[in-house]
């Protein structure tokens, strides 16, 4: 273990480049570039910006929580980067819970807001997989540019968005999305989503910009504040979502549901049909947080 008991400090880069492991039963925080060989297990307080280098990879063990520090005046902050403390992943991580024992992302402030921390930001990353994980509390919870990545029996609440992507080979399967302002959002890459769980999110999908290859089914979409889906300025072509159950809310017209080319005549529209009419078997989490 690296650390006083009880005792919060900076973990020097070269010790944890040593020794792979940070075993955070002593509350610590770390910051700067990451390399080699990582485990984290425990609580782990990411202070700035962290970045894991292209070569290194990082396991998190079960039951860990990993906690973000609030915006200092150094981090990165513009697009693709986020206000907050940010995990900015360039090589590998594996983040594998269990149900009895999930990995935590989330503010060291449990009171603050969506936006409270930056995102978990893959930047070319050639292998990431999240299971059994919460997140919470972030700007972009998870955030891929380029990356190959699983996201799969996780809970994403409070963030203000759940998934954000373009470019990117990412299978998302079996989460529950909820209370976010967008549950995901994304251009480009080739997204295979199913089996996921929609509810109480402002906006349930947002298509920023000419999605191709992507495969969404079997999803159960819940009730949205605003819009079930959104189509972005760049979304000319009409977007494809048959085989999906959509709760029913007998209030709401189709044109107030999806804000496409009923609203604005240069967009696509959503295609749902065939609509299922019983909610998919399996959907979202199979186990309870």
């Amino acid at each position: 273990m690296i650390g006083l008991p009880g005792r919060w400090l900076v973990v020097p880069l070269a010790l944890l480049s040593l020794c792979g492991c940070l075993s955070s039963h002593s509350q610590q925080f770390i910051g700067g570039e990451l390399q080699g060989e990582l485990h984290w297990s425990g609580e782990v307080r990411l202070a700035g910006d962290v970045v894991v280098a292209e070569s290194a990879r990082l396991t998190i063990a079960p039951g860990t929580r990993i906690r973000f520090l609030p915006a200092i005046a150094d981090g990165l902050v513009d697009h693709p980067n986020f206000p907050g403390s940010e995990l900015i992943v360039r090589g590998e991580i594996v983040a594998i819970g269990r149900p009895d024992a999930p990995i935590v992302f989330e503010s060291i402030d449990p009171h603050a807001g969506p936006g409270s921390w930056g995102a978990v930001n893959l930047e070319g990353s050639p292998n990431a997989l999240f299971a059994y994980c919460l997140f919470r509390q972030a700007d972009s919870a998870v955030h891929s540019r380029d990356s190959t990545v699983v996201v799969r029996q996780s809970l994403l609440e409070h963030n203000l968005v759940g998934l954000r992507f373009n470019n990117s080979d990412i299978r998302i399967e079996q989460n529950l999305l909820r209370n976010n302002h967008a549950a995901i959002r994304f251009h480009f890459g080739a997204p295979k989503i199913e089996q996921n769980l929609f509810t109480d999110n402002h906006v349930n999908l947002f298509f920023t910009s000419f999605p191709r290859d992507y495969l969404i089914r079997a999803n159960r979409f819940g009730p949205a504040s605003k819009y079930q889906v959104v189509l972005g300025e760049e979304v000319p072509d009409d977007v494809q979502l048959a085989d999906n159950f959509w709760d029913a809310d007998v209030q709401r017209q189709p044109e107030e549901l999806f804000y496409d080319g009923r609203r604005s005549s240069y967009l696509g529209r959503v295609r749902t049909e065939p609509v299922l009419t019983a909610p998919p078997v399996n959907s979202g989490l199979t186990w309870t947080p």
